[in-house]
């Protein structure tokens, strides 16, 4: 058996106390194995037989997926290379380079995924996915809705999960799917459309007693608001059980939940660290706020170490609320009305 297959088969086992050793192991194949990770170690100096601790291990400036290929492949370039098998693109404007997620095995980015969604919500079978990501439906090469594709499809439902514009059909699907015994309805959106959603319908009946997901993002639509303000004006239209969100990105495979509270809780492929804003080799084991690093073990075939521009606060219970963007960082989809 290879690395990667033993790795991969490993991963829905993973567990808190091996999961720095699995994070070292992913990282000494990746240096060795990951053609721009390794040139940007070499350009470090580092040498990855030298790290021995989560805090030691180099982390990929994010912009590195908008510029390279980011993959990770034994075979080299050439004919014995991986050829990927679906490609996610991040949003954005026509004037701005996406950042690619080359994907080897699209199974493992759904599955993992709904590893995680029933880690916090229980089984997708007992769950409605009703989904207003208009621009992600938009500009295609969407993770998030191949996600949301996904679980609607494994859960059975009746109801059709992607509504673009039409608010009337997402305001009957609603009232339909909270009909259905033994099923709990989530409404999941980027941000801009469900304050539209929530100005045109106001507080309806067939709005109360959802669970609201929202995955961040004006897209330019409206002005930026920080999370509290969001959910507050979302609570008018929805009522008053806290509004829930999601922390994910195209150049990752797995997601964080916060359930209400604004705070997001990693699941077992993911880890979040603190690095001081203006030094992007500070890493810290604990930190109480700073830019956030990710490891994330579910990209096997990509970087599973990267340096995001994403501001935060951890908490002493490994929870963390994301604050913002760092004020020079690229501009994103999610941040466009800068």
């Amino acid at each position: 058996m290879s690395f990667r297959s033993d790795f991969i088969r490993a991963l829905p086992l993973l567990a808190p106390d091996n999961f720095t050793a699995a994070a070292l192991a992913l990282f000494r194949y990746q240096a060795a194995h990951c053609p721009p990770y390794a040139q940007y170690l070499a350009q470090l100096r580092r040498e990855p037989a030298a790290v021995a601790r989560l805090t030691d291990i180099p982390f990929l400036p994010i912009e590195f997926f908008k510029t390279h290929e980011v993959r990770t492949d034994p075979a080299g370039p050439g004919p014995a290379s991986w050829q990927p098998q679906e490609e996610f693109l991040s949003s954005g404007t026509t004037l701005q380079q996406r950042s690619r997620h080359l994907v080897r095995e699209p199974s493992l980015y759904r599955e993992n995924a709904a590893r995680i969604f029933e880690q916090s919500y229980g089984p997708l079978s007992g769950w409605t996915f009703l989904a207003l990501l208009p621009s992600y439906l938009e500009q295609g090469n969407s993770s998030l809705v191949a996600m949301v594709d996904y679980f609607a499809r494994q859960s059975g439902q009746a109801q059709p999960a992607f509504f673009l514009h039409d608010h009337a059909a997402l305001r009957a699907a609603l009232a339909e799917a909270k009909q259905v015994a033994g099923r709990r309805v989530l409404l999941i959106g980027v941000s801009y459309a469900l304050l539209d959603f929530a100005a045109e319908t106001g507080p309806a009946p067939e709005l109360q007693g959802l669970t609201v997901l929202e995955t961040g993002g004006m897209k330019g639509r409206r002005r930026e608001m920080i999370r509290e303000e969001l959910h507050q004006e979302l609570q008018q239209a929805f009522g008053p059980a806290g509004i829930h969100s999601e922390y994910g990105m195209t150049e990752m495979l797995s997601q964080a939940y916060s359930l209400g509270d604004g705070r997001f809780h990693s699941p077992p492929p993911l880890r979040v660290l603190l690095r001081e804003p203006s030094d992007p080799f500070s890493v810290a084991e604990f930190r109480p706020d700073g830019a956030i690093n990710v490891i994330d073990l579910a990209n096997v075939d990509s970087c599973a170490f990267i340096e995001t521009k994403d501001l935060a606060r951890m908490h002493p219970d490994g929870s963390f609320e994301v604050l913002g963007r760092m004020d020079n960082s690229d501009v994103r989809g999610c941040n466009q009305m800068v």
